[in-house]
């Protein structure tokens, strides 16, 4: 029986079809090289892309990213303030009374593996900032 061509995922309909036709290579995989492997990565590329178009995730916030690392790696607010620099500025970060640096948020990406993305993410409740001096008034 000769299968459908992958096409990409234009609707709801062609994406239920298509996690149909991927859900059974999840009871059995297919032996790496075959075409029904090649399928089934075909599959897994278009579902995802669908998926990230459709409901994407937003990354979580840069305190929350840094809570979430501490908790499952076992470390401490003594370990961030030692990756920090200090146990007052960990404090701060944790309570949100100071932003992350640049410097900071390279140390947690490279020490502690937390996505730059997503610690680097803009403050989307602070105000704007006013531009050049205030007008005499």
């Amino acid at each position: 029986m000769a299968k459908k061509p992958i096409r990409p995922l234009r609707s709801e309909i062609d994406y239920d079809v298509a996690l149909k036709e991927i859900e059974r290579y999840f009871e059995k995989a297919p032996a790496r090289g075959t075409p029904e492997a090649d399928r089934f990565d075909l599959l897994a590329i278009i579902i995802e892309d669908y998926e990230s178009k459709h409901w994407p995730i937003e990354p979580p916030d840069p305190v929350d990213a840094i809570r979430y690392r501490m908790e499952t790696g076992g470390f401490t607010q003594a370990d961030l303030g030692r990756l920090l620099g200090s146990r007052q500025r960990a404090s701060d970060i944790l309570t949100r009374k100071r932003r992350l640096t640049m410097q900071m948020a390279w140390r947690l990406h490279r020490d502690w593996g937390i996505p730059a993305e997503a610690l680097i993410r803009p403050n989307l409740t602070a105000r704007p900032r006013a531009r050049g001096r205030a007008a005499a008034g």
